[in-house]
């Protein structure tokens, strides 16, 4: 004989919902909270002003006195440094991973001042190979604050990068530091000066055990365009008509690769280097007389942004210091509402189908 129990799978209907319902607040109004804890923490919100917690029994004051000594920190996780099964994503190598814009300050060489302390801002990256999880970032910094102390220079700077690399057991890393150099610069007239801040950067890379160094340089100018020149100077001449040819704030950034082998070149040379070939550099300290002498320079030196990379190329290419080099000017027109840009490279280094979107962008000058 079989025996069917009826009603036995019917789905609660919203009585017997507000019968359980109130049963468990009664019984949670007399619970402790790792008993609720334990049954399920969300039964909390159940009772008014009761919060939510995982874990009720934990200790919510800073342990001061807690010495984290080494047998303690052989049991902290490290997620970063895991095996590759926790990799997220495609087992794919990754050329650089690291940091960027760490600040402190470095010592560096110059030509004419000795050395001089300047904050810096650090870009340091490794490669990491595709069965590795992640690195340690932190080594990164800490190879730097070993040598911080020291006069920095290239030399220096391999010393760090040969520290991280081996720490991170990586084969291609990368440094860069960027830092506003200060260089004294004179009026073109009154006899005053005043300094004048350049945007410099120093790269290291070493990729497949060849190591190559470059500088970068932002370099800022006025340009006057050689077409409004002439418009204006033909209105005076022909109708009497006064006019004056539009001219705008400009930047060329100069990224060279520095050869090895051979004297220095130093801040300074570049700098002067991209004077020479665009000498209407903005000025610091201006009076009167320097003023006119500025609109004079300008008007001996009228230049299209196609003049301009080509200037600066001009002086590159006779540096034996210099080895591969890219020119991006941009010239942001005060006639027209968008900018005139040109990019010129040498050599294979700087070559490159592509470019960041926003790389013109990065060249307006807010000084």
């Amino acid at each position: 004989m079989n025996l069917q129990t009826r009603d036995i799978e019917k789905t609660p209907d919203q009585e017997a919902a507000a019968a359980a319902l109130d049963l468990l607040r009664t019984w949670a109004a007399t619970a402790s909270p790792t008993e609720i804890s334990n049954l399920d923490p969300a039964i909390a919100r159940l009772l008014p002003g009761r919060a939510v917690s995982n874990y009720p029994d934990l200790s919510r004051d800073y342990p001061h006195e807690f010495d984290a000594d080494h047998a303690y920190k052989a049991t902290l996780p490290d997620l970063q440094n895991g095996p590759s099964s926790l990799i997220r994503g495609a087992k794919q190598h990754i050329e650089h991973v690291g940091i960027s814009n760490f600040r402190l300050p470095i010592r560096f060489h110059t030509r004419d001042n000795g050395d001089v302390t300047l904050e810096t801002s650090v870009t340091g990256t490794v490669s990491l190979d595709a069965e590795k999880k992640g690195i340690n970032m932190s080594r990164i910094m800490r190879s730097f604050y070993r040598h911080a102390e020291r006069t920095f220079s290239f030399e220096v700077m391999e010393h760090a990068l040969d520290d991280y690399m081996t720490d991170l057991d990586s084969f291609d890393a990368r440094i860069m530091m960027r830092f506003s150099f200060p260089m004294k610069v004179e009026s073109l007239r009154s006899g005053l000066s005043g300094y004048q801040y350049y945007d410099i950067a120093l790269e290291l890379v070493d990729m497949g055990g060849v190591r190559q160094k470059f500088m970068h340089l932002d370099y800022v100018y006025s340009s006057t365009c050689p077409c409004s020149l002439e418009l204006s100077e033909h209105a005076r001449s022909q109708r009497g008509q006064l006019a004056t040819p539009h001219s705008q704030r400009s930047v060329a950034r100069i990224s060279v690769q520095v050869n090895c082998d051979g004297p220095c070149l130093w801040f300074e040379d570049l700098i002067e280097l991209s004077r020479r070939a665009v000498p209407t550099e903005t000025q610091v300290m201006v009076k009167r007389e320097d003023e006119q002498a500025f609109a004079e320079l300008n008007a001996a030196n009228p230049i299209f942004v196609e003049d301009a990379a080509r200037l600066f190329c001009e002086q590159l290419r006779a540096d034996p210091r210099i080895g591969d080099f890219r020119i991006v000017a941009s010239h942001q027109e005060s006639l027209h509402s968008h900018d005139a840009v040109s990019i010129l490279t040498e050599g294979e280094t700087f070559a490159a189908t592509s470019l960041d979107p926003r790389l013109f962008s990065t060249l307006f000058h807010v000084g």
